[in-house]
């Protein structure tokens, strides 16, 4: 065993942290063979030799230590496999990294620093680096892995670029599960004065996740990866970069670009099964870079138009936006009037957006919103501007310069931006004349609120229906809260047909949010029919008290008159069959997330029949009756027609055909 390998040994005997490999300074090298495979190894990582499935192709790379699936997080020779088991490794004098087959060079590291006793120390994160010995400052590295990531990263590892160092921090995917040299894809930030954050296919966007805002990258907003992490973003005159460190310290998780059209995947391991679940992902649906052309925005919620104009604006080329074809964009109902003198130019405010390209824009973090609009107007170049960081009441400013392009639109949350649009559109004229409809309408409905308020008072002092107090005195014996029939029209838009999302055999389900913000799904039993009554009743009675992960959540009821509605948790990727027979969306779904919703819905239905305090069979189980969380974590809805059994029976008879 030579010198190195000796040393190894005895370290890790020794230490069960981050392991450490010191150079003798009388040698010129040290080295360590493929014989031995394993190379160094920390309470997470390893370091070693490995090959892909049946391949005689050998690579150094790090993987996790005790998952039993080997997950490799970083490969030194990923463009250049090593044939056989003739691989050696050298550390030498000078700090730099060697790795060899036989005598031919496969991959090396150039160090520029000055290289005194050098360590190679792979540590708890992960990060293979190179350091002086008895450096009194031991993060000062000569080298690291982590400055050259391949298709992972890791807590505390940088996407972004060292501009002082000229290091581009940058993930790009495996070609395939059995070659990790680098594939067409990258994931980093395009560097301006308001820096994107983007996936390219090698030198052309694919597409843009935005700039930061504060909170969030502007295309996602609400990210899944700040449920478990802080994300940290710097700018500066040395480095852009954004990292993620956990919340729950003792979770494993790690971001991954791959080939396929999910194409960024948040990965978090679930112990309990032994797999790598996907808690999120960035793919590549069909609003990839600048498919909607300047001033139209593409919107993934409308699979019939994709693509629309914002206001104000309309297509540049009709004949060809009506075949699909909106890479022409939208052109301005009215032209501009700016020519550097005067003006009469305004700004409309566009909400809910992903703010376009940032590749010509110009950032001033120390002007408020107010002088950031009175600037960009004077600029004819200036087309839009809104804050720099929208966190608090928002800060900063970002203007703007040419045609906006890749703009999405979201149904709920996104940012502000403001339009540069001629002072006499009919969207600024509109907005005039909607000040003058809406105090007109808020007159009139406060005469009508009043009128519904007085007799709704009344009602209240007649005697309630026999059905209104049937299902009532089930509903106070379960305990379930009791809404308001105001709060749930208030809600729900008036059970307005916007905010409709489904339609079951007992009646109509809307979106809703009440004054919290919480968002909910309102069932609106079918009015005068026994069989909602009898629904409602079955709800109440069997899922009110039921707690379980894949089990739909029954926030309340309301039994007014003959309005009896049923108030759920909103699911916001709505149900099972809207995926698995969309040919687009079924490619959302990926045979492991596809795993891990047939086990959720066994396990929800394991608790009805063996675990709950009545034995539960639902009776109309099938894919629409499936819901999806914002995490695709599946959910059993529908309980209006389930059976209920008592704990020690095991048979039971029906005189009808029933459900699915």
């Amino acid at each position: 065993m030579d010198i190195l390998s000796s040393t190894l040994m005895l370290a890790y005997i020794l230490s069960s942290s981050s392991l450490a490999i010191e150079i003798d300074s009388i040698a010129e090298s040290q080295y360590l063979t493929d014989n031995m495979t394993l190379v160094s190894q920390n309470e997470t990582f390893v370091l070693g030799f490995f090959s892909l499935g049946d391949s005689p192709k050998r690579y150094l790379g790090i993987w996790y230590k005790k998952i039993p699936v080997q997950t490799v997080v970083w490969v030194a020779n990923r463009d250049k496999a090593i044939n056989g088991t003739s691989g050696k490794l050298i550390l030498n004098s000078t700090g730099n990294l060697v790795l060899k087959e036989n005598e031919t060079i496969i991959w090396n590291t150039t160090i520029q620093k000055q290289a005194r006793n050098p360590v190679l120390e792979l540590l708890d994160s992960g990060n293979l680096v190179v350091r002086n010995g008895g450096d009194p400052n031991p993060e000062d590295y000569l080298w690291q892995s982590f400055d050259h990531p391949c298709d992972t990263q890791l807590q505390g590892m940088k996407i972004g670029r060292d501009l002082k160092n000229g290091l581009e921090w940058r993930l790009t995917p495996w070609k395939s599960l059995d070659d990790p040299s680098a594939g067409d894809f990258s994931y980093g930030f395009l560097l301006s004065d308001y820096p994107d954050l983007s996936v390219m296919k090698g030198t052309k966007k694919q597409l843009l996740i935005g700039p930061w805002n504060g909170i969030y990258f502007s295309s996602i907003p609400g990210t899944t990866l700040d449920l478990l992490h802080e994300i940290d973003y710097v700018a500066n005159e040395d480095e852009i970069f954004f990292t993620f460190r956990p919340n729950i310290e003792a979770v494993l998780t790690r971001l991954v670009i791959n080939q396929s059209s999910r194409i960024v995947v948040h990965y978090v391991w679930e112990d309990t099964l032994q797999i790598w679940k996907q808690f999120g992902f960035i793919s590549l649906d069909v609003c990839t870079y600048g498919v909607c052309g300047p001033y139209g925005y593409c919107s993934v919620a409308d699979t019939n138009n994709v693509c629309q104009c914002l206001e104000g604006f309309t297509p540049k080329s009709p004949q060809s936006w009506s075949s699909s074809n909106w890479t022409q964009g939208c052109v301005r109902n009215e032209p501009l009037s700016c020519n550097n003198v005067t003006t009469t130019d305004r700004f409309v405010n566009y909400t809910g957006l992903k703010v376009p390209d940032t590749q010509y824009t110009k950032v001033d973090k120390n002007i408020s919103l107010d002088e950031c609009k009175h600037l960009c107007l004077k600029n004819c170049s200036c087309m839009a501007y809104t804050n720099s960081n929208i966190s608090g009441n928002g800060s900063g400013c970002v203007m703007w310069f040419g045609d906006l392009i890749d703009l999405k639109k979201f149904q709920e949350n996104g940012q502000n931006l403001y339009i540069r649009m001629s002072g006499s559109n009919s969207v600024l004229q509109h907005g005039h004349k909607m000040q003058v409809i809406i105090a007109a309408t808020i007159a009139a409905t406060f005469g009508m609120l009043l009128l519904c308020l007085i007799y709704r008072v009344r009602s209240n002092t007649d005697e309630k229906s026999n059905s209104e107090e049937y299902v009532e005195g089930y509903v106070t014996d379960s305990d379930l809260p009791l809404f308001d029939l105001l709060t749930i029209t208030t809600a729900t838009d008036n059970f307005s047909l916007c905010n409709k999302i489904g339609q079951g055999g007992f009646g109509p389900v809307y979106r809703g949010k009440l004054p919290g913000g919480q968002e909910i799904a309102v069932k609106r039993l079918s009015h005068g029919s026994d069989q909602g009554i009898t629904e409602c009743i079955t709800e109440v009675r069997l899922i009110a008290k039921l707690q379980q992960r894949n089990l739909v959540k029954l926030l309340g009821c309301c039994i007014q008159g003959q309005e009896k509605l049923l108030v759920y948790e909103y699911m916001v990727n709505g149900s099972l069959d809207n995926f698995i027979f969309d040919r687009t969306k079924g490619e959302l779904l990926g045979w492991s997330q596809r795993f891990l919703i047939i086990y959720g819905v066994a396990r929800g239905l394991s608790y009805l029949h063996h675990d709950s305090r009545l034995r539960i069979i639902h009776r109309d189980l099938k894919a629409s009756n499936i819901l999806l969380d914002e995490n695709l974590n599946p959910k059993i809805s529908d309980f209006g027609i389930a059976k209920a059994f008592g704990g020690d029976q095991t048979h039971g008879n029906t005189r009808r055909v029933i459900g699915t």
